[in-house]
């Protein structure tokens, strides 16, 4: 599987952020986007995700499901981590497998991994920006997809809690999954350094 982006452009409220971009990354890889603040680096990931459409150039999924789109084959982890605080931390997890369909995996294991399992129960309106990282995290095992878009995935994270998301990032790469994460700090795992310039 590789997913590659030829000649991408992206244009935001009438301003070009980036343009000519060509990227490659295939199972096993990790991608880190790396650049100053505003100069795309989001935007490539939700271009990526399917969030936003490119200006020119494209992007492609090779080897994945031909049925699929590339954002249906994707987990796109933003700035924001996305729950409903009103559901405890199980009903959100039961929620996105719900949602996203696809194979999913246990959802109380998932809560385990991640070292959120004591607060299933709890409110997610609750959890501290670490644990709603921590949630975040989990919702990528419930509903297994090979692609893992990452936005400033540490974010929030203790150390011992990016020690444990660095292990996830590796299994998923060991598993023959690949990585593509925008990031202004190491991943914990190796990975190729692609840089985008300063914004125009």
């Amino acid at each position: 599987m590789q997913l590659s982006g030829c000649d991408v452009r992206c244009v935001r409220g009438g301003r070009e952020i980036f343009s000519g971009l060509n990227f490659r990354a295939a199972s096993g890889e990790a991608l880190a986007l790396v650049g100053p603040n505003g100069s795309g680096k989001t935007s490539l990931l939700r271009l990526m995700a399917g969030v936003l459409a490119p200006c020119g150039g494209s992007i492609i999924l090779e080897g994945g499901d031909s049925e699929l789109t590339l954002g249906e084959q994707a987990h796109y982890l933003g700035h924001r981590d996305a729950f409903k605080p009103a559901l405890s931390v199980s009903e959100n997890l039961s929620f996105w497998r719900d949602f996203l369909g696809g194979a999913p995996f246990d959802s109380a294991e998932s809560l385990a991994i991640v070292e959120l399992d004591h607060a299933a129960r709890l409110p997610a309106a609750y959890l501290s920006a670490g644990q709603r990282r921590r949630l975040s995290i989990a919702r990528l095992l419930t509903v297994r997809r090979p692609v893992w878009l990452l936005d400033e995935p540490t974010n929030a994270l203790d150390t011992s809690g990016q020690k444990l998301f660095a292990t996830l990032m590796g299994d998923h790469l060991a598993g023959g999954g690949l990585i593509i994460a925008a990031t202004h700090v190491p991943l914990g795992v190796a990975a190729r350094n692609f840089r985008i310039g300063d914004a125009s």
